[in-house]
């Protein structure tokens, strides 16, 4: 990172453009573009990026009567064979200073499309492996923010609430996935109950994520918690 200039990759999984979750990535990257960091975008649906794992993920072949992914994933690290989109992602992701996830919670976790996007994009060799995770991650030094909409209230996802505390729901993606590639981890922005409320509220919430995208380049990772 140079002085406070960034670089920033957005990660956006909505299928609906018009969605707050779109309203949301474009005012993200507008803001972030007229601080003056660098931006760029992965919006997935619009991509059509395949999130299903196979040879297709791959140029090189290390076994061709078996596939094992991790195997053919080093393979294709030490002899450049990732398939072209995979390349493209795995260079994004070798860019970014802060990479944030633009997505709603569905089902208690990430939409199928990103965490398709995690198979494939989070390949080892190249993203971790070799003894590589947690604190020793191959992507150490870089850090990583959920932005997320919910469908429940709030209420619903405190300790003692229906659906269980957030930080637990939120645990294996910022654990499971981020963490364990070297991400540090910034505290997540949550919009709950997103669809259900007025206009009123969501200005208030983008101003509110405009304000803290000015200085995000100076917060401290919260960090996820172990299990």
């Amino acid at each position: 990172m140079k002085g406070n200039i960034m670089k920033i990759l957005l990660v956006y999984a909505h299928p609906e453009p018009d969605s707050f979750n779109g309203a949301l990535r474009d005012i993200t990257v507008k803001t972030l573009t007229e601080l003056g960091h660098e931006v760029q975008v992965s919006d997935l649906y619009a991509m059509q990026f395949d999130p299903v794992s196979s040879r297709r993920n791959f140029e090189t072949v290390k076994n061709p009567d078996f596939l094992k992914l991790q195997f053919e994933e080093m393979h294709a690290t030490e002899h450049a064979g990732f398939a072209p989109d995979i390349a493209t992602e795995i260079a994004k992701l070798k860019w970014a200073d802060l990479m944030i996830w633009q997505f709603p919670l569905w089902w208690f976790s990430v939409p199928a499309i990103l965490k398709g996007w995690v198979d494939r994009v989070f390949a080892m060799g190249s993203v971790y492996g070799y003894g590589h995770m947690y604190e020793d991650g191959m992507l150490r030094g870089k850090r990583a923010l959920l932005s997320v909409t919910t469908g429940a209230g709030a209420d619903a996802y405190k300790p003692d609430g229906s659906n269980g505390d957030i930080n637990g729901v939120l645990r294996p993606i910022q654990r499971g996935m981020l963490e364990f590639v070297g991400f540090d981890v910034l505290k997540p922005q949550i919009y709950y109950s997103a669809s259900k409320v007025g206009q009123e509220q969501r200005r208030a919430w983008v101003q509110e994520w405009v304000a803290r995208l000015a200085s995000i380049e100076q917060e401290e990772p919260v960090g996820a918690g172990r299990y």
